[in-house]
Parts: C-alpha cells; structure tokens; sequence
C-alpha cells in the first residue's frame, strides 16, 4: 500500500512539473510522464484485488494468528523442553515497608512494561517491586501504578514510570491475550444474528486452536522474577492457562451453542489439546468439555 501511494505521489508530481514546462519539455520526459501514468492505473487495479483479499476473514484471522504466535514466542521465551507447572502466584504482599506510586498524565492502556529496567532497579536498591496492573489492562489517571517494597522505596517515582508505555488502545506487544481477543470478537461478530456466518466463526477457532496449543507448549511466567542471584525482585502479573482458555472459549461457546459447525469444532479443538498438551494443562480442558455438553 505504501509503494502503490509513494507511486502516485510520483507521478502526479513528475507530470505536474513536466506540464509546467510544457514549452521545452522533451519528449522522452512526455514518454516517461505517459508509462508511468499506465503504471499506476495497473498498479491500482492491483491494489483493489490485494485489498480484497486482505480484508477477507480468513487472511485477517491467520495474520493475527501469525502476530499471536510471535508475540507468545517472545513473551514466554522457554520451549517445550522445559514444560513444568508455572510456580505459585504471590497472592500476599511481602511483609515489608512499602509505598505507592500512582499513574500520572491521561487516563490510557498499558501497551508494554521494561521489566529488565525494573529488576536492575530493584536490585541495586535491595528491595522488590510490584506492578499492579498487567499488560493491556486500563489505568486511569491517579489510580496507583507500583508498590515499592524495602529498599525500593528510595526509588525515584519517575524513575518506574518511565519503563512503562502507555497508549490509547492495545497492541500486541508484550500482550499475547489480545490476539486472542481480537480473533474471538472475529468469531462472536460471525455469530451475531444479524451476520449469521457460522463458517468464519470456525475459521476463528481455528486460530484459536493454533494459539492455545503454542501458549500450552510453553512455560508460562509466574507472578514473581528472580533476578541473577536468584532474589526475587519484581511482581509482574500475567495471564495464566486458565486466563487463556476461558477466553478463547466461554464466549463462542455462549453464543454458538445453537450452531453445529461452531461446536463440533470447539469439540474437536478441546478434546485434541486434551490429548496432546501435557497432563498439568488438561483439568482446565476438562472443565471446558463439561461446560460445552453442559450448554
């Protein structure tokens, strides 16, 4: 899209310029003027067909797929080989001195946090640091942003706040959940009575099925980071399995009952990952079989 706009930019300003200088202009720059005045009409009716296409549910379902799975690669980094439960989440705060350090400026979404930042942070000042919000979430303005325990509380505020960025609505870096949430609103939008298009619900499902698979094979990041020497020095909540099949799921599955496509894949889809992810994934998968016949 931008070569085709950067093409008749171009032209239009080469044939304006050269039509300025109608008087001496030569007739090579007259031929030049007229080619490239084919080329754009070519390149334009090439642009209308990629444009369909690209706007068509399943391109726009696997691109997203395709940005998911990168983003899940880099968010949680170890592979297969070193599948274990996820450890505990720190449902207490430690017991220690702590203070709050609020949000300032608009009201926005977390697009991404500096966590490397953060842990040098905590760790040149002995002390831990909590992130209270999760990547995507909502904050607005004055609403409390960090607690800095022990020896962070010498932290500088402007110092923790400028590791976080902010923006107007999500994106997917750092937050896998979102291409989940984009390819499952694809899919209710499919299954709205006013669209009744079953088929691209499952197209969405689909995708579904390749992200869960991908964040099932890795090993999810606890709420607690360690730094070098094995201290835990930050407290960065993200989604768990639970969080990933529940979205993926509850709501197609609310909305698509009705459709025997939509739940003979959702069927298909849970009882492969069953079958497939390792064995401290299945419960969750379980609970979901339950509540599809249940539905």
């Amino acid at each position: 899209v931008r070569y085709s706009v950067g093409l008749f930019v171009f032209t239009l300003v080469f044939a304006v310029a050269a039509l300025n200088r109608q008087e001496s202009v030569q007739e090579l720059v007259a031929m030049l003027t007229g080619i490239l005045g084919v080329a754009c009409i070519a390149n334009f009716l090439f642009l209308i067909d990629y444009a369909a296409r690209l706007l068509r549910p399943v391109r726009v379902v696997a691109k997203i797929g395709d940005e998911g799975v990168a983003m899940i690669k880099a968010v949680y980094p170890e592979p297969a080989t070193a599948l274990t439960p996820e450890a505990a989440a720190m449902h207490t705060r430690p017991a220690m001195p702590s203070r709050e350090v609020a949000h300032r400026g608009k009201a926005e979404v977390v697009l991404a946090v500096d966590i490397a930042t953060l842990v040098a942070l905590a760790r040149s000042h002995d002390g831990m640091i909590e992130f209270l919000a999760q990547v995507g979430d909502f904050v607005a303005a004055d609403e409390p942003l960090f607690v800095l325990h022990g020896g962070a509380m010498a932290i500088a505020d402007h110092a923790v706040r400028s590791t976080v960025a902010f923006g107007p609505e999500r994106t997917l870096e750092q937050d896998p959940m979102f291409a989940f949430r984009i390819i499952v609103d694809i899919g209710l939008k499919a299954l709205s009575p006013a669209i009744n298009d079953p088929t691209t619900a499952v197209l969405a499902l689909d995708q579904v099925h390749r992200l869960l698979r991908m964040v099932g094979r890795r090993r999810l990041r606890g709420e607690v980071i360690l730094d070098d020497s094995g201290q835990p020095r930050l407290i960065f909540r993200t989604p768990n399995w639970e969080d990933y099949v529940q979205v993926a799921c509850s709501e197609i599955r609310a909305c698509g009952t009705s459709s025997l496509q939509v739940v003979r894949r959702m069927r298909a889809m849970l009882e492969n990952l069953r079958d497939t992810l390792p064995e401290h994934r299945r419960a969750t998968l379980e609970t979901q079989l339950d509540l599809l016949d249940g539905a």
